[in-house]
């Protein structure tokens, strides 16, 4: 592996790592040689255990991101069993669909709680870390609705707008500091978030006759992003929303 996607050696902690996007930039880091904190509110025993088939070290970190309760515990652990952090990636989202109109808030409150301010404050938890050591990448995981509006998701764009810009904020204050925070935004990935629109036969077809790719991304698409924006090739990159889109946003 060229040296400046390696890996070997850091630890990456990794939320919503039990299925699909989560999982996928799980097991690229590993690949690319780090080991894993695996954060999810059931277990992560596939990809604990796919992580070690590679040779790394995985461990799996119950924390339900619902709240801010656990973050500081998701670091501790982290630190106490695999020695470090070196690496965050914000992954762990939900989303509830409503015409606005209807829209509630309960539903709101659920969405901004876990995709924003338990970002946040994950982000403050590890970046006190990374900050102590001089060190560290933030990848958040941002959406094609930090850029456009959506339809019927009110909570959930509101949620990844707030994501793009919380990520070019701390890179601001914390660039200068060793610390980089980038942001990656999937396109249109076939995950259990996207099977609404997927068993939508009109929705489908229209989304699909936009990307230029001519297809669904696969949560594995995301690996190589991840993995660049993880390393010490991306050690002048801060603030940077990295599209993976199949070329979305460029029709």
């Amino acid at each position: 592996m060229n040296a400046m996607f390696d890996l070997t050696g850091k630890v990456a902690v990794v939320t919503g790592a039990n299925t699909g996007i989560g999982q996928a930039i799980a097991l690229a880091l590993a690949e690319a040689g780090a080991d894993i904190a695996a954060v999810g509110r059931s277990p992560c025993d596939e990809t604990v255990a796919a992580v070690q088939a590679l040779g790394r070290k995985a461990v799996f970190v119950a924390a339900d991101l619902s709240s801010i309760a656990p973050v500081g515990d998701i670091v501790e652990q982290t630190v106490a069993e695999l020695g470090g952090l070196d690496i965050l990636v914000n992954n762990a989202g939900i989303i509830r669909r409503a015409d606005s109109v209807d829209f509630t808030e309960a539903d709101w409150d659920a969405v901004i709680d876990t995709n924003l301010k338990s970002v946040f404050f994950l982000c403050q938890a590890a970046g006190k870390h990374m900050i102590r050591q001089g060190r560290g990448k933030i990848i958040n995981i941002a959406s094609m609705l930090t850029f456009q509006g959506g339809i019927r998701v009110p909570s959930y764009t509101a949620s990844k707008s707030g994501v793009g810009g919380l990520t070019k904020l701390l890179a601001n204050e914390w660039s200068a500091k060793g610390v980089n925070v980038n942001a990656i935004a999937p396109g249109y990935i076939a995950t259990n978030n996207t099977t609404a629109l997927r068993d939508d036969e009109d929705r489908n077809a229209a989304i699909l006759a936009r990307i230029p790719a001519a297809r669904w991304g696969k949560p594995s698409d995301l690996g190589g992003a991840a993995v660049f924006l993880a390393s010490s090739a991306s050690d002048y990159v801060d603030g940077h929303i990295l599209a993976v889109d199949g070329g979305w946003l460029a029709r």
